[in-house]
């Protein structure tokens, strides 16, 4: 956390000392509106280029998103830098203290826009979970001045409504931080962050409906007994990270079907999405009567686990899918996932890792419920003892063992 705290300070003292040497308040104000421009620019349009980056250099996946969201932001950044400076070609004097005031002030605004933006793209790329800082270690995080947190913010507050009405991104990505975090919980041990961007899709009828009352059963007893849960990442055993969704209180708890495509099950590629843990998966869930499902805001809800059976919870915490696990000639392998969601709200969206994402039918009602899918994870586990990611040989990568039979905990069998 100290690195990423000293690199706000130091973009913000850099820019105070910049806007002050060498600008002037006019064109330091200015600088702040180019800058709040391009960042908009660059999280409305960053997964629509990197869709098309990775199809065409799909080597570049795990980078796609990070290296599209800060092209458009320079590119923009660029153009309209220019094109002010043509505009206010002759230097606007506001007088002495004025401008000594006014230029520092403009200065530390921009640096704490500039971290904010500069934190938020590293952390969307595929580093290590503790770089620039654990967001979740274990109660959420926040680097100084939230500035990642503004940047984001600034920018779902202004989607609201936008696109036409129809596509927030306080609804694609609420609470981004988190998500982008969570998804790159594992990556130490080799776990892909991207996957296609069509590898999920949700049946267009009967997709989510309420849990049965024996896995009601399951989950309270389950949340009842979270103060001893403990949660790996990384590798290792440590304390318990709460996922959003999780809180004890007053929810719904609803199953949703999601089908993993066998076309996105690659094993020991960048793209698989047949490995993922479960903070890779969360759905989005919007109020009750809240207009366009695409529009305004939505909350982050993970999975506590899937169905084995009918009657029986299974809360695996990382999951891996092969080819083999599919029926003959079956294109889609699907997994009915419970989740608790709070009263009020309804699921709208189910997002996948970083880049997939497939529209939630409205839920039906218990006796429309179709008949559960059984599935049975088999137990994935983590060599602890092993250096991150990018030190390791894909034979390092976790592997299907076989099915344990000792106490599960609750979050999964890893040890």
């Amino acid at each position: 956390m100290w690195i990423a705290n000293l690199s706000v300070l130091l973009i913000i003292a850099g820019c105070a000392a910049y806007q002050y040497l060498k600008g002037t308040v006019v064109k330091a104000f200015a600088t702040i509106i180019i800058t709040i421009c391009a960042s908009v620019v660059a999280f409305g349009y960053f997964e629509l280029l990197a869709r098309l980056l990775a199809s065409y250099a799909p080597s570049v996946a795990p980078w796609a998103q990070l290296l599209s969201f800060v092209l458009l932001l320079v590119i923009v950044f660029a153009i309209l830098q220019t094109a002010v400076s043509q505009l206010i070609r002759q230097p606007i004097d506001l007088g002495t203290w004025p401008e000594r005031v006014g230029r520092i002030g403009c200065g530390a605004v921009l640096g704490v826009i500039v971290s904010g933006l500069v934190l938020t793209a590293l952390q969307i790329g595929p580093l290590p979970a503790k770089y620039p800082y654990e967001r979740f270690s274990p109660a959420r995080q926040k680097v100084l001045l939230n500035a990642d947190g503004l940047a984001t913010g600034l920018f779902s507050l202004l989607s609201k409504g936008s696109f036409g009405g129809k596509r927030s991104f306080a609804v694609l990505h609420p609470d981004f931080l988190d998500q982008i975090f969570l998804n790159r919980l594992f990556i130490g041990a080799n776990i892909p962050i991207v996957t296609d961007s069509d590898a999920i899709e949700v049946p267009a009828k009967a997709a989510a409906w309420p849990a049965p009352d024996a896995i009601r059963n399951q989950v309270e007893d389950l949340l009842g007994r979270l103060d001893s849960l403990q949660m790996p990442a990384q590798g290792t055993t440590r304390k318990p990270v709460l996922l959003p969704g999780w809180q004890k209180g007053d929810y719904d708890l609803t199953v949703v079907r999601v089908g993993i495509k066998r076309e996105a099950v690659k094993p020991n590629t960048p793209l698989d999405g047949g490995l993922f843990a479960l903070p890779q998966l969360r759905l989005i869930c919007k109020e009750k009567g809240g207009g366009d499902s695409l529009g305004g805001k939505g909350i982050n809800i993970y999975p506590i686990g899937h169905l084995k059976s009918a009657s029986e919870l299974q809360t695996s915490f990382l999951i891996q899918l092969a080819p083999k696990d599919f029926e003959e000639r079956a294109r889609t392998k699907y997994i009915d996932f419970v989740f608790c969601v709070p009263r009020g709200f309804v699921p709208v969206l189910v997002e996948f890792k970083l880049n997939s994402v497939a529209e939630v039918p409205p839920g039906v009602p218990a006796d429309q419920a179709p008949q559960v899918i059984p599935f049975v994870a088999s137990e994935v586990k983590i060599d602890s003892t092993k250096p991150d990611s990018s030190s390791r040989r894909e034979s390092d990568r976790p592997s299907r063992q076989p099915k344990s039979s000792s106490r599960r905990d609750g979050l999964g069998d890893l040890e």
